[in-house]
């Protein structure tokens, strides 16, 4: 598989957690691959983060249905939660309210998830 390749099938991002710090993560296109073309044509994305057990999630003003949905998750999963309109992110062991896309997984500082309060703001973008 050629750099280009790996390029449109992976997708590499950061989110930007206001006062704590930044994480990395991959897209992995093949998993959903409608959703991720539809989240990445959005970005660079916004939100204030939600909690739920070990899963921090904040809406985008993205709709989209099920697809390739998963009811549980591995620990450092990037998902999209077709019920609320939001990207989560897994940091520890819990699993999701209802099925999500799974778009990829956290590649760095996925402890920096444990730190954020309801209400901090997340940037999700494309890593230059």
């Amino acid at each position: 598989m050629n750099s280009e390749e790996t390029e449109i099938s992976r997708v590499k991002v950061k989110f930007i957690i206001e006062n704590i710090g930044e994480a990395e993560g991959e897209l992995i296109r093949h998993l959903s691959p409608r959703t991720i073309d539809m989240i990445v044509r959005k970005l660079p994305v916004e939100g204030r983060a939600a909690l739920w057990k070990e899963e921090v999630y904040f809406e985008i003003p993205i709709k989209m249905g099920e697809e390739k949905a998963k009811a549980t998750v591995e620990k450092g999963t990037i998902a999209f939660w077709p019920m609320g309109s939001a990207i989560c992110v897994f940091y520890g062991e819990s699993q999701p309210y209802s099925p999500v896309n799974i778009l990829g997984k956290i590649t760095k500082n996925l402890e920096l998830f444990e730190q954020i309060k309801s209400g901090t703001k997340i940037k999700l973008e494309k890593l230059a």
